[in-house]
């Protein structure tokens, strides 16, 4: 349980509060606690409204680093296994067959690789895009493009965005969380806030038994803890007072607050030890290893539980990655790391009635070419074309959007741009983002610059 207190009336606090749990009648305990905190002015984390009414309240997204190759998963292309070998007018590469076969998985029929069993099992939960186009085809570039909407100057990632526009249903843990046991190309940027205030950066945990060290009070007495925690909160409020209300000081202080939430929820968030073995078992046999892409998900799906506003995913780092110009054949095992737990994660959500207002995201910074590259068993880099997928939040089940051309290496119809990309995942969670804007240097910035078009094709 958490507190958001007004530091000029704290028997108005106590009020105000009891009236938003009474008035809130069924609500959830966040959903009250929520309440209370806005009826105070409270956190600067606390939940705002959005400009229309929302599909999904809270994002889980996965990023899959290096280059996630879309005609040997997704993209189904018969006529490239056909034209195994033969070149193309505008390339001296050899065109490249999928080594792996498709099968079609559900009622909607989707062609999936044997890359993806489990996945395919789900996958009338699922809603694909399958034209997007980035500006880059270099990793830090692309990463970049991908997760902040530019490829030139580090801005405010996606995440960020959220956060600033919607606040955190739970002040206790931050509003943005980022799951990386390794760093992805420009490291950081991938989560930062930039010029937004710096409450809104991601934080990073790194999977394991200890995800964010020192986390533990070293307070025992809850009462001693709680007087402590209001005499310097009032401390604080009359020095950011004294200074105008600085934002850098306003940041610093949040940033305090929010560690002093973790001590009281981190602990039992990351603890997935009580989760039911049928649980454990949706995700995979590697559930076990904390460290693991399966745990993470369930981290994921515990973070979302607690009103975490956004969970970002990397599943490898910026080495040893799907960036396989050499082999192709080493997406198998990358793809086996990923394909049990996202199934799962899916199924979890599902089964919980969370799925609906969860929605998943999923994207890489580029495809690969659908020809050969520095070795014929090998593809590069390709961001003329490639594959996202989204899952719930308001998305179409059993649904893809845009169709390639026989080889994958162009859009044949639906062209979809990355800012498409980001202001769908806007739309559907409350936010316009033409309006989601922050005056910075003279200018108004926004996550899609000024471009970008919802797809509402794939929108309930």
């Amino acid at each position: 349980m958490y507190e958001c207190v007004n530091k000029s009336d704290r028997r108005h606090f106590l009020c105000s509060a009891s009236t938003a749990f009474v008035t809130a009648g069924g609500l959830t305990l966040h959903d009250q606690l929520a309440s209370a905190a806005m009826m105070n002015g409270g956190h600067p984390l606390a939940p705002k409204p959005g400009h229309h009414e929302a599909s999904a309240k809270q994002l889980i997204l996965f990023f899959f680093t290096g280059g996630f190759s879309h005609v040997d998963t997704f993209d189904y292309k018969p006529q490239l296994q056909k034209d195994h070998g033969k070149k193309l007018n505008d390339h001296d590469k050899p065109l490249k067959a999928s080594p792996w076969k498709f099968q079609p998985y559900g009622e909607c029929g989707k062609m999936v690789s044997e890359l993806f069993p489990n996945v395919g099992s789900v996958i009338d939960q699922m809603c694909f895009l399958h034209t997007v186009r980035g500006d880059s085809a270099g990793h830090s570039a692309a990463t970049l493009g991908m997760l902040t909407g530019s490829i030139t100057i580090p801005m405010p990632s996606l995440g960020s965005w959220i956060s600033y526009g919607l606040g955190t249903c739970n002040t206790n843990l931050p509003p943005f969380v980022v799951l990386a046991a390794k760093e992805p190309y420009n490291a950081y940027l991938a989560w930062d806030s930039s010029f937004l205030p710096g409450y809104h950066k991601g934080t990073r945990l790194f999977p394991g038994s200890n995800p964010l060290p020192n986390v533990a009070s070293p307070v025992a007495s809850i009462s001693r803890r709680e007087l402590e925690n209001m005499m310097l909160r009032d401390l604080n409020e009359e020095h950011l007072n004294l200074r105008g209300g600085d934002s850098n000081l306003r940041t610093r202080m949040t940033s305090f607050e929010t560690a002093q939430g973790l001590m009281r929820e981190a602990p039992e968030a990351f603890d997935i030890s009580h989760e039911p073995q049928y649980v454990l078992d949706l995700y995979g046999p590697n559930t076990s290893d904390a460290s693991s892409f399966a745990a993470q998900c369930l981290v994921a799906r515990r973070l979302i539980e607690r009103g975490v506003r956004v969970v970002n995913l990397f599943d490898v780092g910026s080495n040893t990655n799907w960036d396989n110009h050499n082999d192709i054949s080493l997406h198998a095992g990358l793809a086996h790391n990923i394909d049990q737990p996202i199934a799962g994660l899916i199924q979890d959500l599902k089964q919980r009635g969370l799925l609906d207002e969860t929605l998943i995201a999923a994207c890489s910074e580029f495809g690969r070419t659908p020809w050969e590259d520095l070795t014929p068993k090998g593809r590069g880099h390709f961001n003329r074309n490639f594959t996202c997928f989204f899952a719930g939040g308001g998305t179409k089940p059993g649904f893809s959007f845009g169709v390639s051309d026989e080889y994958g290496a162009t859009a044949a119809e639906n062209p979809v741009h990355t800012h498409d990309f980001h202001a769908t995942i806007l739309h559907l969670m409350g936010l316009d983002h033409t309006q989601l804007t922050y005056r910075y240097s003279g200018r108004d910035f926004r996550l899609t610059d000024i471009h970008g078009n919802v797809i509402h094709q794939i929108v309930t």
